[in-house]
């Protein structure tokens, strides 16, 4: 990629170790910081493909690795227990999604406030690190699992944006979760909006769900994946300004 530069970079968290990856513009100087959150199947090509979609529009992206080690889950049953495992064990959850956070912050290339962006797993990653207290200046969680997320939004949320953009059908993230969530952001005053496209159910964005065997459920939506992106880049372009600073 002669348009970015990128590397892997190791973190660690309450031991585990961490691989994530970075890639930003070669030449100029990246207009803001994205904290990349994978879905349920890691930090592998489709996370890098993104990560680097999203450093050509002039950002830095930090792509996390939550599984650690790089792991890379191939099927529903090696899946399963990785998402189980977080969803018991919440601190360590949000702890991983902090220390990614972190580790982004520190690398020379991050510039502005940091930006979180995730799809599936990774979108319900977002949502939790922000409910426990985590600080990003926005947050887009593109069709995230709202049934992975806790209730208990007593911890005081910081002011930011949050850009949810999720399918009509989806079982993940019904009508009645979707209220639950915005009411718990309007409560902390967060700016936040939620997009439902009809006719699309989980996943929408995946290529890979072209021919999922579960369409009920799982499917690929080119048409929602389009709008999902748009709202997401403008999502950014309004909360970062050309020279990376807050909006």
């Amino acid at each position: 990629m002669s348009d970015l530069v990128s590397r892997d970079v190791e973190y660690t968290h309450d031991g585990d170790r961490m691989v994530g990856y970075l890639c930003a513009p070669a030449a100029d100087r990246p207009r803001g910081t994205v904290l990349l959150v994978h879905d349920a199947f890691g930090l592998g090509p489709d996370t890098v493909a993104l990560a680097h979609r999203v450093a050509r529009l002039g950002l830095t992206v930090f792509a996390a690795d939550v599984w650690g080690d790089r792991t890379l889950p191939a099927s529903d049953a090696e899946i399963g227990p990785l998402i189980g495992g977080m969803v018991a064990d919440r601190a360590r959850w949000t702890g991983r999604v902090a220390a990614a956070q972190e580790a982004a912050a520190a690398q020379p290339e991050a510039t502005g406030d940091l930006v979180g962006l995730g799809h599936c797993f990774g979108g319900s990653a977002l949502l939790e690190h922000l409910r426990v207290g985590g600080e990003l200046r926005a947050v887009a969680a593109i069709h995230p699992g709202l049934d992975l997320l806790d209730g208990d939004w007593s911890t005081p949320v910081s002011p930011t944006s949050v850009l949810v953009c999720v399918g009509a059908d989806d079982p993940m993230a019904t009508e009645a979760m979707r209220h639950d969530l915005e009411a718990a952001l309007t409560r902390h005053g967060v700016d936040w909006q939620t997009h439902v496209y009809s006719g699309t159910v989980h996943a929408f964005t995946s290529p890979g769900a072209r021919h999922s065997p579960a369409p009920d459920v799982v499917a690929y939506h080119p048409r929602s994946a389009a709008r999902a992106w748009a709202a997401t880049t403008q999502l950014l372009a309004e909360v970062l300004r050309p020279d990376g600073a807050p909006a």
